[in-house]
């Protein structure tokens, strides 16, 4: 007797294959069966009328914290991952020296926006070394299954002290020690290791990130590691800045190391056709002999801005500034005053920063997210655009968004691949067939962005809803989030609805999948705060053979587990 057969439901099995209807059986936790009278189980779930797909895997996440006290990795879980890989852009807490911890921290909240009051009370650091660390995750309830990478930044400050912090050469003997420190992680089960190259990284004293300016020795050196293990990735956000060095030194840690390398694919709203360039200068890479992938955003990168978040268009005022520091109540009391009003709308924004000043001016470019969040606006959506038709200024019809629903309305502000205000161009990086759907930053960026939903926006809007392009089948959207993603990393043994693979699927309403407007919640630890966004359409999500949600509510099963090293195909798929 099986434990659990999926009945009557259209089953998308990551393949990319057509969509077929067939039954599904689970018992132990893999994938006992497809097809018809499969015959009886404990448990049956009646999927007519429903997508059956395997469960999303999410490679580019920061759960590295929340991870320690959240069991299920929300809000990644609510939209059906089933799989995250955190330790990206390198940034973690491990390894990680006694008198390091104040720092990683920092360099956390300083990089991915999580607060470090939060990550204080909510780590307890059971671990100084990453194999201690890997064994502390082992000890934890999982509703999901979780993948760890060994990052740059705490090697480097755990190897070097200040001077890896703060960005000096290493030696070859720092080097060395480096490549132990990697090594003890990839052997404790890491699927990889990750770096940032990007000056926009910083921790909360201003320096970037440790391994942002390593030289080639270094990269080198850590990459010739991966290629003592099975399988590895060098995951790489950079600035690829000069273009033609970090692309080199991409090429050459690949083909010395037999592993591949990733790097942040995004459009430029300064130059729009850089990933042409990108994607091209991949291809040749690949063509030498190299293994090259770019991971991509499915619609536009940027900010929400609202008043109970980290930034808005009147956060660097001088008159808000005075009262910047109350309550979220209070801040509204203050903002609703007619006085305080007109002197906002006066004032200019000041800042040290040039950037940050062109910003919080680019009401072109800013949109109203509103309750059904539209994630492909056209230029006549902005705020200066409807401004205009209204007959007042983007400043004030910003104010006014600001304060809609209580205080809690939200601008959209997508900074990077939306220089053109469409899609179009992440349509054909889809297409491209060295490129990876990855960069929800789930668990990051708490106050200004919430991208774990684009799982869900892959079949909402590419398979289903999109009017102003071309739009993608079902099949190749649950392929490009489940298989592909999967086998990314070196996990074989999931993606895919076939006998003998992990039973991690999605029962899903899909004519009715809907991503819920984004929220702030003050859940974390120490009543820290982060936007959620939910779902609504996830009739069912399965864990190794358990239901963890019944219509987004949790069942209280907690069948996830730590992922060490890459996994093996079952026997009769990895002879195909």
């Amino acid at each position: 007797m099986h434990d659990l057969i999926i009945k009557n439901g259209t089953v998308v099995d990551g393949s990319g294959n057509p969509a077929k209807k067939a039954d599904v059986a689970i018992k132990d936790g893999r994938i006992a069966a497809v097809g018809d009278n499969l015959g009886e189980a404990k448990k049956e779930i009646d999927a007519k009328g429903l997508m059956v797909a395997p469960g999303w895997v999410d490679i580019h996440t920061h759960y590295d914290g929340q991870v320690t006290w959240d069991p299920y990795l929300t809000p990644s879980s609510w939209h059906g991952a089933t799989t995250v890989v955190m330790g990206n852009c390198g940034v973690g807490f491990a390894p990680a020296a006694p008198d390091r911890h104040d720092w990683l921290i920092g360099l956390m909240e300083g990089v991915e926006d999580i607060p470090g009051t939060a990550l204080a009370e909510g780590i307890q650091w059971e671990w100084e070394s990453f194999s201690e660390y890997m064994d502390a995750l082992d000890r934890k309830p999982l509703a999901i299954d979780v993948a760890a990478q060994v990052p740059h930044g705490a090697v480097r400050a755990y190897v070097m002290g200040d001077r890896g912090a703060k960005n000096e050469k290493a030696t070859p003997e720092d080097i060395e020690k480096m490549a132990d420190v990697v090594r003890d992680g990839m052997a404790a089960g890491a699927l990889g290791f990750s770096t940032s190259r990007t000056v926009l990284h910083r921790a909360v004293d201003g320096e970037v990130v440790p391994g942002t300016t390593a030289d080639n020795d270094e990269m080198l050196g850590i990459a010739r590691v991966l290629g003592e293990f099975p399988h590895g990735v060098f995951e790489m956000a950079s600035d690829l800045n000069p273009e033609e060095k970090e692309f080199d030194i991409m090429a050459q840690m690949s083909r010395e190391s037999g592993m591949p390398v990733s790097f942040a694919c995004l459009q430029s709203p300064l130059d729009p056709d850089n990933w042409r360039r990108y994607l091209d200068t991949m291809d040749k890479a690949n063509a030498d002999g190299a293994q090259v992938t770019a991971q991509i955003a499915v619609r536009g990168n940027g900010l929400l801005l609202s008043l109970d978040g980290s930034i808005h268009p009147f956060s660097r005022h001088p008159t808000y500034q005075t009262f910047a520091h109350l309550p979220f109540e209070q801040r509204l009391e203050k903002m609703r005053d007619p006085e305080i009003r007109a002197k906002l709308l006066s004032e200019q924004p000041q800042s040290d920063s040039t950037i940050a000043l062109q910003v919080l001016d680019s009401f072109g470019h800013m949109f109203p997210l509103g309750d059904e969040p539209n994630y492909e606006p056209s230029s006549d959506d902005s705020l200066e655009a409807i401004a205009k038709r209204k007959g007042v200024t983007p400043q004030e019809l910003a104010y006014d968004i600001l304060l809609e629903d209580d205080g809690r309305g939200f601008i959209y502000l997508p900074l990077l691949n939306y220089a053109q205000f469409n899609l179009d161009h992440v349509y054909e990086m889809m297409k491209h067939p060295y490129t990876r759907l990855s960069l929800s930053d789930g668990g990051a960026h708490c106050g200004v962005i919430c991208d774990a939903s684009y799982t869900t926006f892959m079949l909402t809007h590419w398979a289903r809803d999109r009017k102003r392009g071309p739009t993608i089948s079902v099949e190749r959207a649950v392929q490009m989030q489940t298989r592909e993603t999967a086998e990314a990393y070196g996990l074989h043994d999931r993606g895919l609805i076939a006998p003998g693979m992990k039973a991690d699927i999605n029962v899903i309403d899909f004519d009715n999948l809907k991503i819920k407007r984004p929220r702030m919640v003050y859940d974390l630890p120490a009543n820290g705060r982060r936007l959620v966004q939910e779902a609504e359409g996830y009739v069912a999500t399965i864990v190794n053979g358990e239901v963890i949600y019944e219509n987004g509510t949790a069942t209280g099963a907690l069948p996830g587990k730590l992922i060490r090293g890459a996994q093996s195909a079952p026997q009769a798929l990895a002879a195909e």
